[in-house]
């Protein structure tokens, strides 16, 4: 068995060859028996196969076939199945047992969307026939459609042509349907590592986002029979009831919220109540009585600023005082080695972890003392610990790192052909880390060692959390870690620290994902009303564009060097564990003029993210996702769930049980 790529059908020599002859090879329509099935006006048939049979029984003798289409309409795509009806005359039924009408209706399918439709299931017996198995979103099944013509492949292409049709890493011969309107499978597509060199003369399967067809402005609805009601304009789905986890706790995150008194909400709307003019004059900014977060960057750290004389709410004094606080106080530079060892006492302990934390806050670490500091940061060591205590745990996890990493190498090649899931997941690890990071010096040429390296943690990691194993992204997490540390051990026990708070992102139901993106449209709707309504109008509430923020934690946002300081300083939580999301946030308060001015979107809005790669300022976004975090307050706590990540779960703990202390 062939190891299979993710997100790709050009390992399919045949669907290659139907791509390579274009689309007339397979919008075609087979000779042989027609049915009389109407096709409404306008619409187009993309996909018709004769010859496609359903067994409603056990007996192979009883079948019923019939013509699969693929209907195209407007923009959206309609699969229908219609069973031949046999005329007296024909040789139709020949050998078969006789089949009723009724029963011919009862297995016609007229018209499924294919937004309704959750994934295909090939069957490619060595004997018997080809067949495929369509699942729905709803978790129904129709009966198996053997292709006694072929064509299953053929099949199979002219979805991808029109829809995302995604390989499951789990089951080669599962296809997940995603049409190319929803913003979530979008949104991963941005994670496709791209290659760092082509093996073949075939283009790359990496699913760039910005490749991606853009949403159509309107749905065009097909006939009462080919669908019914209209989809929803924003990701062509109709709307369902969908059990969301985030959302099991909305009612207590509202219930907290009716706690929030009427003065505190008039407080927080005069605070960032946003000015809606592209510019103001200067007379203008002297006398606008407005607190601007979103227009902080504007204002240099030494610029005081002034109380409004004039307010309809009487603003609360410690409020703006915590506000001047942070915008008169400039980046600290560096912890130094110096300044370190005044942390430590004379056996190694950190005497005081909260003024430590917050040192750290403001001026990020050397680079030098990163491999002894994030260890503290990251849980791997207790704030408390000696040197000696330190320097035996480190012994102890080297020996139980040699163990776990000795399961994956023993592994005979008989045993690898008998374990589907190791083949799997070492094949998605050895071709994500060639493609991690090949710009840095540190990973960069051909056969590093360090590039095996992190092949290795990643498989060892897989062994140590097979539930988990590994997915996409976890080696973007790996590769900053390892350029720390320079010692696989440390950087194995380093990494799994951090994915004690950020496994939940990588679920198979992404619990952690939906978690964080509610969480974020509260914050916003607590901090920007206006972005938060422009968001609402526009079908954006989901902020799946702010998907890869969150799952790599910005690791694609900012230069090497400026996304281990943000990672430093995410890691100390010293105001909150979750100043991630102040971050999102203040990056979409700093770009909210241009987002709601050109009317983004979805797509353009996933597009305009993407490209900001590289162009944030690091120290402004900081100072602005302070401020933020620093007036919402209790109600922005209340917006964040219980056990949202990076926060521990609650039934774990880390390595050694440390409290935070709670900030004043």
């Amino acid at each position: 068995m062939h190891e299979t790529e993710l997100h790709d059908l050009s390992d399919d020599s045949d669907y290659a060859a139907s791509q390579q002859q274009g689309p007339g090879s397979i919008s075609r329509t087979d000779s042989g028996r027609r049915t009389a099935a109407h096709v409404p006006d306008g619409a187009e048939v993309v996909y018709s196969k004769d010859n496609v049979t359903i067994h409603p029984t056990q007996y192979a003798s009883e079948r019923i076939s019939g013509r699969l289409r693929l209907i195209k309409q407007g923009s959206s795509l309609f699969l229908t199945w219609i069973p031949y009806k046999p005329s007296p005359s024909s040789n139709e039924g020949a050998g078969q047992s006789i089949i009723s009408d009724r029963d011919r209706n009862l297995y016609t399918i007229r018209a499924v969307p294919l937004t309704d439709i959750r994934s295909v299931r090939r069957h490619t017996p060595t004997l018997g026939w080809q067949y495929v198995i369509i699942v729905l979103s709803t978790g129904l099944a129709f009966p198996p459609l053997y292709f006694y013509s072929g064509g299953v492949r053929e099949f199979l292409a002219t979805l991808k042509q029109h829809f995302f049709l995604v390989r499951s890493a789990d089951d080669a011969n599962v296809f997940l349907v995603n049409d190319f309107q929803d913003p979530l499978q979008r949104s991963l597509s941005s994670l496709e590592l791209p290659r760092a060199v082509s093996v073949t003369n075939s283009p790359p399967a990496s699913i760039a986002a910005s490749h991606v067809p853009s949403n159509e402005n309107s749905e065009t609805t097909m006939e009462d029979s080919y669908g019914g009601s209209s989809s929803s304009q924003y990701s062509g789905r109709p709307r369902q009831k969908i059990h969301d986890p985030a959302r099991d706790l909305s009612i207590q995150v509202l219930e907290k919220f009716s706690l929030v008194t009427r003065f505190a909400r008039e407080t927080t709307t005069q605070l960032f109540r946003e000015s809606h003019g592209d510019s103001l004059s200067s007379s203008g900014r002297k006398n606008q009585h407005q607190y601007l977060p979103n227009n902080i960057h504007e204002t240099g750290p030494n610029h005081s600023q002034k109380v409004p004389e004039e307010s309809s709410v009487a603003p609360d004094p410690l409020e703006f005082d915590k506000l001047s606080l942070v915008w008169g106080k400039p980046r600290q530079p560096p912890l130094g080695s110096e300044e370190w060892a005044t942390f430590l006492d004379f056996e190694g302990r950190i005497t005081d972890s909260k003024a430590f934390r917050k040192r750290i806050f403001y001026g990020g670490v050397e680079h030098d003392l990163r491999d002894e500091v994030w260890k503290f940061l990251l849980g791997y060591y207790a704030y408390d610990s000696t040197y000696a205590e330190r320097e035996y745990l480190t012994s102890v996890k080297k020996s139980e790192y040699e163990t776990i990493k000795h399961q994956w190498q023993s592994i005979s090649p008989a045993q690898a052909k008998r374990f589907t899931k190791f083949r799997e997941r070492k094949g998605l690890i050895e071709k994500d880390v060639v493609r991690t990071d090949r710009s840095e010096s540190f990973y960069d040429g051909d056969d590093n060692p360090n590039v095996m390296l992190l092949r290795d943690i990643l498989l060892t990691y897989s062994f140590y959390n097979f539930d988990l194993g590994y997915c996409q992204g976890m080696s973007d997490l790996l590769s900053p870690i390892l350029f720390v540390m320079r010692d696989e051990s440390e950087s194995f026990w380093c990494f799994v620290a951090l994915m004690e708070r950020l496994g939940p992102n990588f679920n198979r139901d992404q619990n952690g994902m939906h978690s964080q993106l509610f969480a974020l449209s509260k914050l916003v709707e607590l901090l920007d009303s206006p972005l938060h309504n422009y968001f609402k109008q526009h079908d954006c509430l989901n902020y799946f564009f702010c998907f890869r923020w969150i799952l790599i934690q910005f690791k694609r946002e900012f230069e090497y060097d400026k996304t281990l300081r943000l990672w430093e300083v995410l890691w100390t939580h010293y105001l909150s564990e979750h100043l991630h999301l102040y971050v999102c946030i203040a990056i979409l308060k700093r770009y909210r003029h241009k987002i709601m001015g050109e009317e983004m979107d979805f797509d353009t809005l996933l597009k305009f993210i993407n490209e900001l790669s590289g162009h944030i300022d690091l120290d402004g976004v900081l100072r602005d996702a302070e401020a933020l975090c620093i007036c919402a307050g209790e109600n922005g706590e209340a917006c964040i769930p219980p056990g949202t990540p990076p926060s521990l779960p609650i039934e774990t703990g880390s390595f050694y049980p440390q409290q935070y202390d709670e900030e004043n």
